[in-house]
């Protein structure tokens, strides 16, 4: 089993290396915060090009929820543009724990490229662990062959969350409850879910927990780790649901995404939902 995540030190590696691969800048906040261009022209990791999350990982806000799944056209042109290519590996990173790196590590994911990882702590262990910063505007010279291929990974769509026999909401507990919703209109859950919010996934460095750990986690919570039933994660807007989507698949288990999440699900208010604790 290939980890989705790589550490610092082996991205210094390879960058170091004769192996060439692409690094993808990703940071991003939900609700504002620092400017993700911003940000990045005034740091990043060596050779790394901006990949916008709004405009070139989701499609704009609809009824699909606030995130949905970009075009497959626009993704790939996006990914061409970054430099892309099948048979060169490629790393992604954020500020945010892995919540919008993770997006993009999916993305390519589902659309046929395997060799993808996740920096492990983000621009912040970057930083930490002495890596070289690199400043400006990093234009790729010679656009990528990406050929995407949608549908390399499992989603579930609205119609049949309900049947899936494991659903998991990755949102903070008070918003599982339905205490508190600071985003969508409506507060809650969808019935049946489990809670294991993507915090939980990391150690108090902010950097994934070990297999063993997270297979603790996960079990604890109800997830089956061993294969036997499918498992489906949500979130608020289909992002930050990955991270759980990564934290399993460090532990061998594919779960399966619902793009559309809550933001999608509460616009039929023909749809179920539920509140308080479980």
């Amino acid at each position: 089993m290939t980890s989705p995540l790589i550490s610092t030190a082996a991205l210094r590696d390879l960058l170091a290396g004769q192996t060439s691969v692409t690094v993808l800048d990703v940071r991003y906040r939900t609700g504002g915060g620092p400017s993700g261009p911003g940000e990045y022209s005034l740091g990043h990791v060596p050779g790394a090009v901006y990949v916008d999350l709004d405009t070139e990982l989701a499609a704009p806000p609809g009824t699909g929820g606030r995130h949905p799944l970009p075009a497959t056209e626009v993704f790939e042109a996006a990914m061409r543009r970054a430099g892309v290519s099948h048979g060169r590996p490629v790393v992604v990173y954020d500020d945010w724990t892995g919540l919008a790196a993770g997006r993009a590590w999916w993305l390519l994911r589902f659309h046929g490229l395997h060799d993808v990882r996740v920096l492990d702590g983000g621009w912040s262990a970057w930083v930490e662990d002495g890596g070289a910063v690199e400043r400006g505007v990093n234009l790729t010279s010679t656009p990528g062959d990406f050929t995407a291929r949608p549908g390399q990974l499992p989603m579930v769509e609205a119609d049949r969350v309900l049947d899936v026999p494991v659903l998991v909401d990755a949102r903070a507990p008070e918003r599982y409850r339905g205490e508190n919703e600071p985003i969508d209109p409506v507060a809650g859950r969808i019935p049946g879910a489990v809670n294991v919010p993507t915090g939980t996934n990391l150690d108090s460095a902010g950097r994934f927990r070990s297999p063993e750990q997270l297979r603790a986690l996960y079990e604890a919570a109800g997830v089956p780790t061993d294969g036997s039933a499918e498992v489906a994660v949500y979130c608020g807007s289909g992002v930050t649901a990955v991270h759980d989507i990564l934290a399993l698949d460090s532990i061998g288990v594919t779960a399966t995404l619902y793009p559309g999440s809550w933001s999608e699900w509460i616009a039929d208010p023909a749809r179920p939902t539920t509140s308080g604790s479980p």
